[in-house]
């Protein structure tokens, strides 16, 4: 069930994200933090395909639960400090597409995979 987008009057609107979502649906999918690490244990090279490759990883996990990321109502996205965020930005639209939702992107000193960049956890209603 898609997730109903939020962007009231006098708020900046943006097309990557929304102000705020309404999730309707009857089961709540809750996808445990994904970076950029492939089935077999290897990490991508770089911010931009780690970033890739979580998303591939949150969208793997939706698809396990019947969901798709136009049910997602929330994204929380970890960098760490050292990482530019414009290289993730530009990265996300060729995985995730046009899904605009409340997102929440948090720098911190580090992940629990030391050569993670990126970590992303994801909120959806089926």
């Amino acid at each position: 069930m898609p997730v109903e987008i939020l962007n009231p009057d006098g708020l900046p609107a943006n097309p990557a994200f929304a102000q705020g979502t309404v999730a309707s649906g009857q089961r709540i999918v809750v996808v445990g933090g994904q970076n950029g690490v492939t089935a077999d244990g290897t990490m991508a090279d770089g911010l931009a395909a780690q970033t890739e490759q979580a998303l591939r990883n949150v969208i793997t996990v939706l698809d396990a639960a019947g969901a798709t990321p136009a049910d997602v109502a929330r994204l929380g996205i970890y960098l760490v400090e050292s990482a530019d965020p414009r290289e993730a930005y530009a990265a996300v639209g060729p995985v995730w597409g046009p899904h605009a939702t409340a997102i929440v992107v948090l720098r911190v000193a580090g992940l629990a995979r030391p050569d993670a960049l990126i970590e992303i956890e994801a909120l959806a209603a089926v």
